[in-house]
């Protein structure tokens, strides 16, 4: 049989290889490997926590003494992630949005950032917490028992609180190795999340085998266990439908108040999108961890009478030899106590540092934060000194207790207590009007009335309430029974604390909200609560700048480290504009600043801090007399007229330039039309003159020369005009072929300089031949057409005493820049210059028609490229956009 030495051995070797797990995931995360960390299915199984000693051993003694009301505890979590999980993914969305660190800093921060809140959330949860952890060493202790009994002599002498005692040692120096070893900012704690992870497998595992082996190895198969189970004192139970409701409702709430499963659920959440998986996956692992709850209740009823029911998963396999498979279940047991209080401790460590130790640290302090030495180091120690007290206190009530009570008794004790939390919180996230007084209020009743009720009477006979008051009432009221309040004997025990408790706990939360006025702070922050979704980005700060930067950063590297200060600073001073480390201290600033240290030192704490170092200059109510007055309304209407006041704005604009864009058209039309018939007039009526000089005769040879050329400069200024319209009519159509081919684009360039510029012209053209060297697949005639236009353009109308034009390639060859050094083209009339009526300068005079640029955006539009104009560049600059690809060469 196992020595004592021998399971001593396994359970150290067990931890050492959770040592190593942690410590490997730690380094992966410093390092930045931590992908597979941040998985849903671990997420999912960190979520296990749930499942306690009470789920593993407890469950089955439950199932002994009451049937099947076992099943409220796996039912409750289960109908809240897979009905709730809207509400779920609000709070993980607050949690990010608000950089919230523990369940007490929720409440805090949704209530004005109060700090008494914090106190009063913070020490209901340690006292609710302490039975639970009581009820892990207490089922550690029976385990290491079970093995005694079965090891007769060789464990002679076993005392189970010494084991209890050793237990919570370790525990507190494993959970202080890796839950304070830095102060994370997101205060995620990777390593501790691994282990969990790996423990929940392990105690799966560990059940199922203990269930497998009772089924078919002692029940005969399914068949033979359906027969036992009809046969057994279990089936005959009848289940009260109020108790289930109740019991039910109470482990729901149960899986949002309790401090561990906040930790998990929200702080350690690493991507919202996780709790997809885990709305359908945390139900399914409940499901197989309550599959052979039945079965082993059953068959240890009928081969272990008389014996505790709440270790029947151990003293069966250990009652048929099975040594090995009981160790297994042993250190699925284990798994199950180690890894709540694992993670409650370092939740309740948090809420005590954050909430309690720190903000009375600087209050002793004269100088406040200003002067608050290493402020990470104190929260360190504090959080260290908070684990051990923590698991002092469960281990003293361990021993007041005596040891003895039922798992899952103990287990209700503790749900009855965290769940007060649940009015403060669910009426926090979805109603506004709730205020600090209401939440103080319920919050300080509920907690009163069940320590009267249920914590004081649960701690051993006569250990803290005496047989008389228990029995007569103080002072001989009998109406003050804790079992019996206001006469209500015949209710069960944790009905009557629930009903109690939590009743007066929600009336006076509603009353008092009701007849208080929230404050500024509050009201804005229960619009964040409540409209998260809407104003998840932007978190309120009411803060006014009025200290330096350099003694904010001073503060900041004291409670985030300096590599990690030095980059929020520099990251703001960036943001700003600003080279350095110092940003201007704006509201923005402060606002940013209390997000980053909330992380490490939670909501209420930073909101102090920073204002002792602004002088506590928070907005009076009159700055925020329109928050006072249902700020969030006030937001939500603001926003919408912002954004009716900018689409009409925009709509306006539009309408403005479109009418000015008109109206140039118009005059440019008209313009056009007259240009247009002096155009065609002008050269007809030379044509006829000269024509009629010539029918009447008697002209010398040099005169018959002349007048003949002055008629076919004439008739071909005709045919330019009728081209130009012509070939416009046809590009808008979409009509005509393009000769695509492989060119060069300094050969083109070449050809429209030639075919522009005349030689002995004034002005002189800049050009880079060598980014010229482009080859293009394009039509060249088209492509120079547009070329030559723009070089007759800036010969036409650069007004510079020494005229310039410079031609740069942009882009690797993508597109041409075509500049002059003149005065550029007016901003009213760049807008309408790819028009087809338009034309540069002043319309009235001579000239083209106007048609030069319009059928220029046609042919690039054709090719597959552009051209636009490029404003602010000295003189007029146009940029031929060519195209990427070669166009298609059939007819559109």
């Amino acid at each position: 049989m196992l020595s004592f030495n021998g399971l001593v051995a396994i359970s150290a070797t067990y931890v050492a290889f959770l040592f190593a797990v942690a410590f490997a995931a730690d380094r992966r995360a410093a390092r930045g490997h931590d992908g597979w960390l941040r998985s849903p299915w671990i997420y999912t199984l960190s979520l296990s926590i749930y499942c306690t000693a009470w789920t593993f051993y407890g469950a089955v003694g439950y199932a002994a003494r009451s049937g099947l009301e076992y099943l409220t505890i796996y039912l409750g979590p289960s109908l809240v992630m897979l009905g709730w999980w809207w509400l779920l993914r609000k709070l993980v969305r607050i949690g990010r949005a608000q950089r919230i660190t523990s369940i007490a800093d929720l409440v805090s921060s949704r209530f004005g950032k109060s700090t008494s809140l914090g106190v009063i959330v913070t020490l209901l949860a340690v006292v609710g917490v302490t039975p639970y952890i009581a009820l892990q060493l207490q089922s550690i202790s029976q385990s290491f028992a079970v093995f005694g009994a079965a090891g007769g002599a060789r464990w002679h002498g076993l005392d189970a609180g010494s084991v209890a005692l050793w237990s919570a040692a370790g525990l507190a120096l494993f959970t202080i190795l890796f839950g304070t070893r830095n102060l994370d900012a997101n205060e995620r704690h990777h390593g501790i999340v691994m282990a969990v992870a790996v423990e929940a497998v392990v105690k799966l595992g560990a059940l199922v085998a203990v269930g497998v082996f009772v089924v078919w190895g002692l029940g005969g198969g399914p068949a033979g266990m359906l027969a036992r189970i009809d046969a057994s004192p279990i089936a005959a139970w009848e289940q009260s439908g109020g108790r289930w409701v109740a019991y039910t409702a109470l482990s729901a709430a149960a899986l949002l108040c309790l401090p561990r499963m906040f930790q998990v659920l929200v702080v350690e959440n690493a991507d919202e999108s996780h709790l997809a998986t885990a709305s359908w996956a945390f139900p399914l692992y409940l499901l197989v961890m309550s599959l052979f709850v039945v079965p082993i209740a059953v068959m240890g009823l009928e081969l272990l009478p008389g014996t505790n029911p709440d270790m029947f998963v151990l003293t069966l396999p250990l009652s048929q030899g099975r040594e090995g498979l009981a160790v297994w279940a042993f250190l699925g047991g284990f798994s199950s106590a180690t890894s709540m209080v694992l993670v409650a401790t370092i939740a309740l460590a948090t809420m005590v540092s954050n909430h309690i130790v720190v903000p009375l640290w600087l209050r002793a302090r004269s100088g406040g934060a200003m002067m608050s030495g290493d402020v990470r180091s104190v929260v360190l120690t504090a959080r260290r000194l908070s684990i051990v007290a923590v698991l002092g206190l469960g281990y003293l009530y361990f021993r007041l207790s005596g040891g003895g009570a039922a798992l899952a008794s103990i287990g209700l004790v503790a749900f009855v207590g965290v769940v007060q939390v649940l009015p403060a919180m669910i009426g926090g996230l979805f109603w506004r009007g709730a205020t600090r007084g209401g939440a103080a209020a319920g919050l300080l009743a509920g907690f009163g009335l069940w320590l009267w009720t249920m914590f004081l009477p649960s701690v051993g006979d006569g250990a803290l309430l005496s047989a008389q008051v228990m029995a007569d009432g103080p002072w001989g009221l009998d109406w003050l029974r804790p079992r019996a309040l206001f006469g209500a004997a015949t209710l069960d025990p944790v009905l009557h604390a629930a009903i109690w408790s939590l009743g007066i706990n929600t009336a006076l939360f509603v009353a008092v909200s009701l007849l208080s006025f929230p404050g500024p702070v509050e009201r804005l922050q229960g619009a964040q609560f409540v409209n998260v979704f809407d104003h998840s980005d932007n978190p309120g700060s009411w803060m006014r700048g009025a200290a330096e930067a350099e003694d904010l950063l001073v503060m900041a590297q004291r409670i985030l480290g300096p590599a990690e200060a030095q980059q929020v600073f520099a990251r703001a001073a960036g943001a700003q504009g600003k080279a350095g480390w110092l940003p201007d201290v704006t509201p923005g600033f402060i606002q940013e600043l209390e997000r980053e240290l909330a992380g490490s030192v939670g909501a209420a704490t930073a909101h102090a801090m920073l204002g002792q170092m602004t002088q506590g200059a928070s907005v009076s109510v009159e700055d925020l007399i329109a928050v006072a007055d249902e700020a969030a309304q006030i937001m939500e209407y603001s926003t919408r007229l912002e954004q009716k006041s900018a689409e009409l704005e925009r709509t306006a604009g539009a309408l403005r330039e479109a009418n000015a864009k008109l109206t140039a058209l118009s005059v440019q039309k008209d313009a056009f039309l007259s240009q247009i018939s002096h155009e065609l007039r002008t050269p007809m009526t030379s044509i006829r003159a000269f024509s009629e000089i010539l029918q009447a005769g008697g002209l010398n040879p040099q005169e018959q020369t002349r007048f003949a050329g002055i008629i076919g400069e004439e008739a071909g200024r005709l045919t330019r005009l009728l081209d130009e319209l012509l070939d416009l009519a046809v590009l808008e159509s979409g009509q005509g072929r393009l000769d695509v081919r492989a060119v060069r684009l300094d050969e083109m360039i070449d050809r429209a300089l030639a075919a522009a510029l005349p030689e002995g012209g004034s002005m002189k053209v800049l050009r880079r031949r060598a980014e010229e060297a482009v080859a293009l697949e394009t039509d060249a005639d088209r492509l120079t057409q547009v070329f030559i236009n723009l070089i007759t353009n800036a010969r036409k109308y650069c007004d510079a005493p020494a005229p310039e034009l410079r031609i740069e390639v942009r882009d690797a060859g993508r597109a041409v820049d075509f500049i002059d050094n003149g005065s550029g083209i007016a901003p009213e009339q760049s807008r309408v210059i790819f028009e087809k009526f338009s034309r540069l300068g002043d319309p009235g005079k001579a000239g083209g028609a106007g048609l030069g640029l319009a059928i220029c955006r046609e042919i690039m539009s054709r090719l597959g490229g552009a051209i636009s104009y490029l404003p602010g560049q000295g003189g007029a600059a146009f940029r031929v956009a060519l195209p990427a690809t070669a166009p298609s060469l059939s007819n559109a």
